[in-house]
């Protein structure tokens, strides 16, 4: 499982708004506020969406519950010329 805080911080590493991340996620804006701002206890499906969003941008999820969470965002490889 992934937290609001990490979600919040994968968006902060991309510098994406929280309209890109509902967009590339398939979920409304207000859907994604009111799970970053910890309103609503999301579904799996709801989720998952976020997570492969910004996995497929670089975002690392990290951390467990003994040692913490956080994210981390991975080296992309260089562009071929």
């Amino acid at each position: 499982m992934i937290t609001s805080a990490q979600i919040r911080a994968g968006r902060g590493l991309l510098k994406w708004t929280q309209g890109t991340l509902a967009a590339r996620a398939s979920l409304s804006v207000v859907t994604l506020n009111m799970i970053e701002s910890d309103q609503v206890a999301p579904r799996i499906r709801t989720l998952d969406a976020i997570r492969c969003a910004l996995e497929g941008e670089g975002v690392r999820f990290i951390g467990d519950a003994d040692e913490g969470f956080g994210v981390m965002l991975r080296a992309q490889p260089p562009r071929a010329a």
